[in-house]
């Protein structure tokens, strides 16, 4: 495909349209799985989860690339489903805690396994090399834009 945009005005469309088949695959997925949820619920669900006791909204927005008001609108969600709850940290009034409920542990040992399954998708077809190099590229893409 790369080979049918020119290599310099087409970049950003060719990384938009390769995004948008990896969330299509994830939306896809979370719909067989009778699952209602974006795919910005599933990254903040998830990474409530890998920060376990210590996960808090300041470094959810820290973390997530968006801003306050956007991560904060998805934690609510995430609340009204009842997937997450959200307290202060004992000692701490300043922060708040984030923590899975039963009903989002449901929804994380639901999803996981495949989630895993989608994002190993990502690399087949590739050696460690050629990963290691596409990685490099979009670090260096990355700080070509960096102030």
């Amino acid at each position: 495909m790369l080979n049918q945009i020119d290599k310099i005005s087409g970049i950003g469309l060719h990384l938009d349209l390769v995004l948008r088949k990896i969330q299509d695959a994830y939306l896809r997925k979370f719909d067989e799985l009778a699952v209602d949820m974006t795919i910005e619920q599933w990254v903040i669900l998830h990474r409530i989860f890998e920060l376990g006791e210590e996960a808090s909204q300041r470094e959810i927005v820290r973390t997530n690339f968006r801003n306050r008001a956007t991560t904060s609108r998805i934690i609510g969600r995430l609340e009204n489903k009842g997937w997450i709850t959200k307290t202060r940290f004992e000692g701490d009034q300043k922060r708040f805690k984030l923590e899975l409920t039963g009903k989002g542990q449901s929804i994380i040992d639901k999803v996981l396994p495949f989630a895993v399954k989608l994002r190993k998708k990502a690399i087949d077809n590739l050696n460690v090399l050629e990963f290691d190099i596409f990685l490099k590229v979009l670090d260096q893409i990355g700080q070509n834009y960096s102030p």
